[in-house]
């Protein structure tokens, strides 16, 4: 086989994989994924915000997620309010300096958060120490706490108020899966919000 059909042999089996866990989102895990759209429209609608989270490539996520809210995401509506904790480079440097990097997020949260906000951590392992860390912190502010996650759910299944667990144990796969539920999501705000603009509420 040459080096262009071992390239489509490829591609078909990604596909495949893609496909595979998409059709594995079941009902119990799409309803959780409605209740969280309710929970985040809730604290946007009454001036709170989501706080988001991540590492690696989950800290692009939590940029990119963060960016659809406060921008836009498929129509022009207000501006949301939601704050990555990954994006400045000078807090997140002076943190893991002085405290060390498990406290990246969980100061951040002390700072920025207040109750009736929203954390929203995102890990595929679900074992990421300063996501686990800024969990309890967000509980002792009383705020509220959400975990997208994959693999087994890791330690973090157990403090999030909600956990969200891609049936997967590839990293990538729980990624683009991570993407889609965000997208859904950013969705289901902007029907929300969109609506409640414009009957006037």
């Amino acid at each position: 086989m040459d080096g262009k059909l071992k390239n489509r042999a490829l591609i078909q089996k990604e596909l495949e994989e893609h496909l595979q866990i998409m059709q594995a989102i079941g009902e119990p895990l799409q309803k959780t994924i409605a209740d969280v759209a309710n929970m985040m429209c809730a604290c946007l609608e009454e001036g709170n915000k989501i706080l988001v989270a991540g590492n690696g490539g989950s800290a692009a996520d939590a940029q990119h997620f963060a960016a659809e809210l406060v921008g836009r995401f498929t129509r022009n509506r207000k501006a949301l309010a939601a704050i990555a904790l990954t994006t400045d480079t000078s807090a997140l440097t002076a943190i893991a300096n002085d405290f060390g990097y498990d406290d990246v997020f969980s100061r951040q949260l002390e700072g920025l958060g207040q109750s009736g906000d929203m954390f929203l951590a995102i890990s595929t392992s679900g074992n990421s120490a300063n996501l686990v860390k800024a969990l309890n912190t967000a509980h002792h502010a009383a705020i509220k706490t959400v975990a997208l996650l994959g693999k087994s759910g890791g330690s973090m299944k157990d403090i999030a108020e909600r956990s969200i667990i891609v049936p997967s144990n590839t990293t990538q796969r729980i990624q683009e899966v991570h993407e889609w539920i965000l997208h859904t999501w950013c969705a289901c705000i902007d029907s929300m919000i969109g609506r409640n603009e414009r009957d006037g509420a």
